[in-house]
């Protein structure tokens, strides 16, 4: 029989996209707290691509320690900005800052994807996705937050690219499912490898 497959998520996006690819799965949230998660990684220095790969490892193997035999897939994405690392902004004015702060550069979006069956972690992966936002106004910014309102506030960049956010970039480099929080293609592949969904 194959075994249950979890997402160790609540993200409205990551289960789109493993709703669209056909999977048949459950989604439950991890109960991990993630700044303190990456407070005990900060003696190893790591770089936010580690960052987001330890944090999918941790929410994997706490879903997983909840639901024994279950092949749970965690995924965690961290934003970079020449060494800063970013998180889901706190309130509208800090998703001002963001954007403020990333206007005209280029980010990097840093997608962990890891599988975790008894504890045991069976494969990890980690995308990256480089996104240059258009030189933004302040009054465009402005009148961008107004517009699109709190959901923003969901999002580590301030922007939902499936949305209006799209409107901020010139140019991005790389693929669109690391961009929505999940590494689609990779993550197939390893779940056909692994006899979980249909080969």
């Amino acid at each position: 029989m194959t075994p249950l497959l979890i997402l160790a998520s609540q993200s409205p996006f990551r289960r789109m996209l493993m709703e669209n690819a056909g999977l048949a799965f459950e989604a439950r949230a991890a109960e991990i707290d993630e700044r303190a998660a990456e407070a005990a990684l900060a003696a190893r220095n790591p770089t936010p691509p580690d960052v987001a790969e330890a944090l999918a490892i941790e929410k994997a193997r706490d879903v997983a320690g909840r639901n024994p035999g279950a092949l749970v897939i965690g995924s965690d994405q961290t934003l970079s900005l020449e060494g800063r690392v970013f998180h889901k902004p706190a309130d509208m004015a800090e998703a001002k800052s963001h954007l403020m702060a990333m206007s005209g550069r280029t980010h990097a979006l840093n997608c962990g994807i890891a599988l975790v069956r008894d504890g045991e972690t069976l494969w990890t992966h980690v995308s990256i996705a480089r996104l240059t936002m258009r030189p933004l106004s302040e009054g465009f910014i402005d009148r961008h937050l107004a517009r699109v309102g709190t959901r923003v506030l969901a999002s580590v960049g301030a922007y939902q690219l499936e949305g209006e956010g799209v409107q901020l970039f010139e140019r991005i480099d790389g693929d669109y499912f690391t961009i929505l929080g999940l590494p689609l293609l990779p993550l197939l592949a390893k779940l056909r490898d692994l006899g979980a969904i249909d080969a």
